[in-house]
């Protein structure tokens, strides 16, 4: 497309799977980093084709996958699930779209990249068609452990994380308010999550883990392209309705001192650093609600062995944690 040195690109930009809970949200961090003025296309589900959704105040009607395909845009941004995503994005592939896909579809291949703009997003070669959007709780943890592996290398980390249900769905989240209502509801979930906390994030697989617990596992090592790491993990549902928490324990093959860790989390893009507990100022899933940094505090060295950290980190699972880290991927690739 020509354009004049001063006349800005135009984009066409497809939401895949708009009406759900992170395509809605794609949409609103796209009007609000205002990418709105490119074309946008949204598909949803079978039953909402022909249904009109406002974006940036402009009525758009929703029209179907193939549709989406065949309107070649530059850019599609999927959040339908992982069936969708492999059925249809190697569809938009073909057609010359980039696709920057939301599920666990194409994370663990090892010629998609799997990105974190801000840590990596030198590995998308122009040749790629479709590109990872890693796992919610992988971004938050990640973000704030590449600073100091590239200072201080990473040995191992032990993490447990306490997630939001909203990383479940609409129906995890109607499930907590219902029960909290004393109304009956259907079952997201395997026990009551109110007044409740179950370790169990995804399905159990042959080794003890849930497939949650993997993907920090897998996916940390394929982001910082460091497959020495030993990590293990404990994913644990809690009852709050937005914002994943972690508990990270980070050993390091160099020694390091508070005060530059504190320095390196807080000059890092992406990260703000809430560390003041005899205020009682740390991080919680509250202090991250609809906002795109990664919080982090409880930053102490752990005493009980050397070159050992401890910190808590906090992100919006649906913002940071999912949509917005895709619209970071496309900003990267249009720039």
């Amino acid at each position: 497309m020509n354009t004049s040195k001063n006349e800005k690109r135009k984009f066409k930009i497809a939401v895949i799977g708009a009406t759900g809970l992170v395509g809605s949200i794609m949409l609103k961090v796209l009007e609000e980093r205002n990418l709105t003025d490119n074309e946008i296309i949204v598909t949803a589900s079978e039953r909402s084709i022909g249904k009109k959704l406002t974006v940036a105040g402009k009525e758009h009607t929703i029209v179907s996958v193939e549709d989406a395909i065949a309107a070649a845009p530059d850019f599609a941004l999927f959040s339908a699930g992982s069936g969708a995503s492999l059925k249809y994005a190697p569809l938009f592939a073909k057609n010359g779209t980039i696709v920057i896909d939301n599920s666990s579809a194409w994370r663990n291949f090892d010629e998609i990249p799997l990105v974190v703009p801000q840590i990596n997003g030198e590995v998308i070669k122009p040749t790629d068609k479709i590109i990872a959007n890693p796992n919610c709780s992988t971004i938050q943890m990640v973000m704030a452990l590449a600073p100091l592996h590239q200072k201080y290398g990473l040995k191992r980390i032990v993490v447990s994380t306490y997630q939001s249900v909203s990383g479940t769905g609409v129906q995890a989240v109607n499930q907590l308010m219902q029960e909290r209502a004393g109304e009956p509801c259907g079952k997201a979930y395997p026990h009551q999550i109110d007044l409740n906390l179950f370790p169990h994030g995804g399905a159990f697989e042959p080794n003890g883990y849930t497939t949650e617990e993997m993907k920090l596992v897998h996916e940390t090592r394929k982001i910082l392209r460091a497959p020495q790491i030993q990590i293990t993990a404990t994913v644990v549902r809690v009852p709050v309705i937005g914002g994943h928490s972690e508990a990270i324990n980070a050993e390091f093959e160099k020694e390091f001192e508070i005060d530059e860790v504190i320095r390196l989390l807080n000059e890092f893009n992406g990260i703000k650093v809430i560390d003041n507990p005899t205020q009682n100022e740390y991080p919680m899933p509250l202090t991250a609600h609809e906002k795109d940094e990664v919080f982090v505090g409880r930053i102490r060295r752990d005493e009980s062995q050397p070159k050992t950290l401890n910190l808590w980190c906090v992100a919006d699972n649906l913002r940071k944690g999912a949509a917005t880290n895709a619209v970071e991927i496309m900003e990267w690739l249009m720039e």
